[in-house]
């Protein structure tokens, strides 16, 4: 396998930013158009940083209905989801899907090429100990890809987003009076004020690890410096991508 020779990744087109925000745009009407977008684009990603994914192992924790699992398989990766809600799987899965927990997968030791995690780190209690799992079953020079959305981002409160500045209660209160149903996260259960700068220092700190790249996920200008901003980061990167390389042992 060859791998690019810089594990540094241009910052992408406008276009392909505008596409991704009007997509997003249209995410309750159209999910299918939505995620197979996202997919194609997040392993284009995992490509950039680490060559083609075809033949190798793939590990996707918390990958919803599986889009991303199914688009690493159309290119050729043994990819498997591990999903521990039910719910999110939809009506076809793919196939060998797993139910299990991230704090806790049933996997050896060093069994993936990749581990990939898109939009889950904000879904967990612990991040770290969530993080951890993700550095274990990942091979050394393995890559582990990793993206959320953070709290102070305007998305941070998800579908009762930008409102969540004014605090989680008000912003949920108000889209159940303008929707007519409760919200589908709640503050401290399904979902966490995740925050740039803590989780930064985390993955920095670790010896079995390295930062490849820490970026906004979809700006296309300056998404690395961005996110050497402090303060200004928590709002301005969206969400934070961190690609990360497993040590030797």
């Amino acid at each position: 396998m060859t791998r690019p020779r810089a594990n540094r990744m241009k910052d992408p087109s406008l276009r392909r930013s505008l596409a991704l925000f009007r997509a997003f745009l249209r995410e309750q009407d159209d999910p299918e158009s939505c995620y197979a977008l996202l997919a194609r684009d997040a392993v284009d990603q995992v490509e950039a940083y680490d060559g083609p994914v075809a033949g190798r192992t793939v590990v996707d924790v918390g990958g919803g209905s599986g889009y991303f699992t199914e688009e690493f398989r159309r290119r050729g990766a043994d990819a498997f989801l591990f999903e521990p809600d039910v719910r999110e799987l939809g009506e076809k899965p793919p196939d060998s899907t797993v139910i299990a927990d991230g704090y806790l997968l049933p996997l050896r030791d060093a069994a993936a090429d990749v581990t990939f995690s898109s939009n889950v780190l904000e879904h967990v209690a612990d991040p770290e100990i969530f993080l951890s799992e993700l550095v274990r079953v990942t091979r050394p020079g393995g890559l582990i890809y990793v993206s959320f959305t953070n709290w102070l981002s305007p998305w941070g409160g998800h579908e009762w987003a930008p409102w969540h500045y004014l605090g989680a209660e008000r912003a949920r209160a108000r889209y159940r009076r303008r929707t007519g149903r409760a919200p589908k996260h709640t503050l401290g259960e399904n979902l966490f004020a995740v925050h740039i700068g803590p989780t930064l220092r985390q993955v920095r700190a670790r010896d079995d690890i390295t930062v490849v790249s820490a970026r906004s996920r979809y700006w296309p200008f300056l998404a690395e410096t961005v996110v050497r901003a402090p303060g200004l980061r928590e709002i301005a990167t969206w969400n934070l991508l961190l690609i990360l390389r497993r040590c030797p042992p």
